[in-house]
């Protein structure tokens, strides 16, 4: 499959052929001789090229980084090796995970975007390229391109995934695109047994096999201001989605009628200005080194966070992490009135993409538009993307996200929607 998609799809940067048949040989006399060293013992899988593996260049989709090869495993990438999993190849990122895109494309449609930053990661598990592949995030780099590849994803609590050497920023998180639910849960929970989480953060708790489907009392729709702008087409099939929800007695809260939910929205406008602008700050130090050293190497966009940064300041940076906390403490009072919040996972299919007009303004948003996601970030909450729509031919999916440590339950609510709601259509 690799060799038929991959001149159009362009989901990798590198891929280590010799040592996956290695590791794939080794993986088979594990089986045979019946000692396995997990469920994904075997498993093909992808690594995001901003995640750094010992037989690989880690270039971080950078021009500035080319050739960079430190010969050093990730935390995450340890522990799949551990697991026996095969490490296939480097997939491609958007510049440094930001929105400055790379050359790969949308498998459903080679004129758009597989949204960003974890683009490869996505693209090659929508290809059938690899069952399962590892994303990152900070604003909506994982879900995001998940609802528009038809993906499940997994973007746990904030810290459940030891990142390793990626702790600059404070809501970056690792995460599993999958072709399944269980394929996604299987290779979350290996990697965490190994290399627990964050220093200092618990790791992603839950059980060794993919958990149970459980039915959710109450669900809150999460709008946020992407609501409004949401296509005719996508509105109907997510309000579709809702309607088949409440026919099986779920109570669905909305804004309107749950003081609660309004709450929420409230304090959720603006979040992701709130959120990019947090990242920037944590990251000019390393973008300015970046740029200082090879001033040609990095691109507008990603240049910038320095503009970003100096307009906030250090008291702008207070600023905005005390009103991160209150809109935590917002969302925390949600425990009690509804099991998890759904929402569409982007708003729409993923837009077309051919790239910057020369003398042109540079587009504002290329991988997509992330104002169903910076919410999660934000939050540190665990986000299950769930493959359930189509508006206009392309995938849209939903996203189910919960309070932060109950990853596994959210997983859990995600499997009984999925096999409860059909697919819907529009």
């Amino acid at each position: 499959m690799i060799n038929l998609r991959e001149p159009t799809v362009r989901a990798w940067v590198v891929l280590n052929e010799a040592g996956a048949r290695a590791q794939a040989d080794a993986s088979t006399s594990r089986w045979r001789s019946g000692h396995p060293r997990s469920q994904i013992d075997g498993m093909p899988i992808g690594i995001k090229d901003l995640i750094e593996t010992c037989d690989m260049p880690t270039q971080m989709g950078c021009t500035a980084y080319n050739g960079n090869f430190p010969r050093r495993d990730n935390a995450a990438v340890w522990a799949l090796r551990d697991a026996g999993a095969i490490i296939l190849g480097k997939t491609v990122t958007a510049e440094l995970g930001g929105s400055h895109p790379g050359p790969t494309t949308n498998p459903f449609d080679l004129e758009r975007t597989p949204g960003g930053s974890s683009s490869g990661s996505a693209a090659a598990v929508a290809a059938c390229m690899v069952p399962a592949a590892i994303g990152t995030q900070v604003g909506g780099s994982i879900i995001r391109p998940a609802s528009y590849c038809a993906n499940w994803a997994l973007k746990p609590s904030q810290g459940g995934i030891n990142r390793g050497e990626r702790q600059a920023t404070s809501m970056s998180t690792h995460g599993v695109h999958a072709g399944c639910v269980e394929d996604m849960w299987i290779t979350a929970i290996a990697i965490a047994a190994r290399a627990g989480g964050d220093p200092g953060r618990t790791p992603l708790q839950g059980p060794a096999e993919t958990p149970a489907e459980h039915r959710p009392f109450a669900l809150g729709i999460m709008q946020t201001e992407g609501w409004v702008a949401l296509d005719a087409n996508t509105r109907d099939a997510f309000t579709d989605v809702v309607s088949h929800l409440e026919t099986t007695g779920i109570q669905i809260r909305r804004r309107e009628n749950d003081p609660a939910i309004e709450r929420f929205e409230q304090a959720i406008v603006g979040v992701r200005n709130l959120a990019n602008s947090i990242t920037a700050w944590e990251n000019h130090w390393a973008m300015r080194n970046l740029v200082a050293q090879n001033p040609d190497g990095v691109s507008e966009r990603a240049k910038n966070v320095i503009t970003i940064a100096d307009e906030l300041g250090v008291r702008g940076y207070e600023d905005l992490l005390r009103r991160r906390e209150l809109v935590r403490g917002v969302h925390a009072a949600l425990a009690t009135d509804v099991d998890a919040l759904l929402a569409p996972a982007s708003p729409g299919p993923a837009p077309l993409w051919s790239g910057d007009v020369p003398g042109q303004p540079l587009a504002p948003r290329p991988t997509g538009d992330a104002v169903f996601n910076t919410p999660s970030s934000l939050l540190g909450a665990p986000v299950v993307t769930v493959p359930l729509m189509a508006v206009n031919d392309m995938p849209v999916g939903i996203q189910i996200m919960g309070q932060p440590g109950t990853d596994a339950r959210v997983t859990a609510i995600a499997r009984w929607i999925a096999a409860r709601v059909p697919f819907v259509h529009r």
